[in-house]
């Protein structure tokens, strides 16, 4: 690693003011490293590690993505893989449904709804401790514990042969999946850079549409299976042995931080940690804050944030739920329902890359969010005023694909989200917020669908109809605000007597811009001094809202 500054070199200052006003930039073999302090209780990590190196740290561009190279080599593979997992466990229970446990199981009136739903009641009670957990253990080792309980449970619904089997199965199910999701937003936010973050998130989280694709494929291959065992056991034991074994995996190989990565060299740790610094973020203390919890539920942003996703999860737990369902009403059998599930998960990814490169484009989350709810607006049009003859089949088919656009919209709210929300314990109560959101919508949504209605669902379609109509109105009030709380923040470095308006560097991209010689994690002057102290958004004068 280069330490001379030149023409391309991006400099990247280290978080203690005094020992960089008494020390100049020196390279590593003109100095031997301090002893290292003893840690600051609630100082981010970052900051510590940043003092114990005991110099400026310079990286040229080269370096830092090279070091962007290797986190996505070790960290999405790994992200990408247990969503794709956790994923197609908790879809197997449709697939399921296709193939006779319905019959088989004796389920009757709406209980095959609450098998839906039950997952989701157990994410929602969950996600304080969660939050907790997230912010006191090793993220990679709390995490690949999580991983092998869900895996070990959805081999036990195996032998579940009634109504009460399958609730509690399902139950512990989404207990131990209600890591899943808020420790990968968390990951993100501590890996990347907040111009990074949105197609990651949406990296992972389109492995929703891989599901559909791949898993119906197997759900396919694995119903063609002559066995003393009914289809859908064999569906769960395949499943949930893999999610087993795959948890060595994760225990093995997925780092807590980019400090403990022992993929990175000393150096690479260095570069790792100071090219967030201007995310104002940092990347964990380890210190539960009640400060920061206050804050959380003082903070407009979090009722924004929660509404908006109760309102996407609504749909998206019902379709996802009846979705194959809702195709054998067009008049298909089971083995031809499942396959034509495959395109829905071929538009969702398609939706999900879309939204997050489009918004990566005009730097904005709000009109991309709109965007993607005119699609899905139109097919429930379409599946609620077309008939059900052999005829419409044709049509009926577009309709439910186009509403497979609404993916896209739940990363880019994790998104927008995490972008706004800065301070340790304030992000992960702020995440465990927006997912109990979710689980609120995902269990009321498949509630809104009965077997006993089909083939037209007309409550369902209507109630999702009405709800993306509402979501569009909501997220123009988001960007208000968030235009409201940039104006505040101006106001208060104004009156600090710093620039009143500075560039958000950390969502810029230098090398598409043609300033390669520009610092990625310089700013004005005195801006990313706090970035590694675990302060919030609305302590830091600093932060940058996005909208």
């Amino acid at each position: 690693m280069s330490v001379s500054k030149d023409q391309d070199a991006i400099a990247l200052e280290t978080t203690d003011a005094a020992l960089t006003a008494a020390k100049p930039a020196t390279t590593h073999d003109e100095i031997a490293p301090a002893p290292p302090p003893p840690p600051v209780q609630g100082r981010d990590k970052a900051a510590q590690f940043l003092k114990e190196a005991g110099h400026t740290v310079v990286v040229t561009p080269a370096d830092n993505r090279r070091v962007l190279r290797k986190i996505d080599l070790r960290i999405l593979p790994l992200i990408l893989f247990v969503y794709c997992l956790q994923s197609l466990d908790k879809t197997t229970l449709s697939y399921a449904s296709v193939f006779g446990l319905i019959e088989d199981t004796n389920l009757v009136k709406d209980e095959f709804s609450w098998l839906g739903s039950i997952v989701y009641v157990a994410q929602l009670v969950f996600q304080p401790l969660v939050a907790y957990l997230l912010v006191r253990f090793p993220i990679g080792k709390f995490i690949s514990t999580m991983v092998l309980c869900w895996g070990a449970i959805l081999c036990c619904m195996a032998a579940a042969h009634n109504f009460t089997g399958l609730m509690v199965t399902r139950l512990l199910l989404g207990a131990f999946e209600a890591s899943v999701a808020p420790t990968f937003v968390a990951v993100v936010q501590m890996w990347y850079r907040r111009r990074e973050q949105t197609k990651r998130n949406a990296a992972w989280y389109a492995m929703l549409g891989v599901v559909n694709i791949l898993g119906s494929l197997l759900t396919w291959g694995l119903g063609h299976i002559q066995s003393s065992l009914h289809p859908y056991q064999i569906i769960f034991l395949f499943c949930g042995a893999i999610t087993v074994a795959f948890s060595i995996v994760m225990y093995l190989f997925m780092p807590d931080s980019p400090v403990e990565a022992k993929f990175l060299t000393r150096d690479e740790k260095l570069i790792a940690i100071e090219r967030l610094r201007m995310n104002q973020m940092g990347i964990g203390s380890g210190v539960w804050k009640w400060s920061h919890v206050r804050e959380v539920f003082l903070d407009p942003k979090t009722y924004l944030w929660f509404s908006l996703i109760t309102i996407i999860a609504i749909p998206s737990g019902g379709i996802s739920t009846f979705g194959p369902l809702i195709i054998s009403g067009f008049g298909f059998s089971s083995f031809t329902t499942i396959l034509f599930n495959i395109p829905f998960g071929a538009v969702q990814m398609i939706s999900t890359f879309g939204g997050a490169w489009l918004s990566d484009k005009i730097r904005m989350k709000g009109p991309v969010l709109m965007l993607l709810c005119l699609p899905p607006i139109a097919g429930l049009v379409i599946l609620k005023v077309m008939g059900r003859e052999p005829s419409d089949q044709a049509a009926l088919l577009a309709g439910y694909y186009i509403i497979s656009f609404y993916p896209g919209i739940s990363p880019l709210i994790y998104s927008w989200s995490a972008q706004n929300t800065a301070g340790d314990t304030k992000r992960k109560v702020n995440t465990a917020i927006i997912f109990i959101g979710q689980s609120v919508g995902n269990i009321i949504g498949p509630l809104l669908f009965r077997p006993s209605e089909r083939p037209r669902y007309a409550r369902g379609v209507t109630a999702n109809l009405a709800l993306f109509v509402a979501l569009i109105a909501l997220v123009a009030l988001g960007m208000l605000l968030i235009r409201y709380l940039n104006m505040r923040q101006a106001a208060r470095r104004k009156a600090l007597g710093k620039p009143e308006r500075i560039n958000d560097l950390s969502m810029e991209d230098k090398k598409a811009e043609g300033n390669d010689d520009d610092a990625l994690n310089q700013g004005d002057e005195g801006v990313g001094a706090r970035a590694f102290e675990d302060v919030t958004d609305m302590e830091n004068e600093d932060f940058i809202y996005v909208y």
